[in-house]
């Protein structure tokens, strides 16, 4: 599957993990896909597995977009 993952207050993103396993969910019960099914987002490929019920399984690569320092309060 190919997905654009817009999320409230931030505009387009490179990916969410949330997103992902929601589409691959859907897509699974509608019988669209195969399990697992790669989502593939403008971040990287993501694979969601689901075996029906219970737990989702999300898996891909990582990597920093941001870094930063939180001020101490006053």
């Amino acid at each position: 599957m190919k997905a654009r993952v817009w999320e409230r207050g931030v505009g387009e993103t490179l990916a969410c993990g949330t997103g992902a396993c929601a589409m691959g969910v859907a897509a699974l019960l509608l019988k669209q896909v195969d399990n697992p099914v790669d989502i593939l987002l403008p971040g990287g490929t993501l694979r969601v597995e689901w075996s029906g019920e219970g737990d989702v399984w999300l898996s891909g690569p990582v990597e920093t977009v941001f870094a930063g320092e939180w001020p101490e309060k006053r």
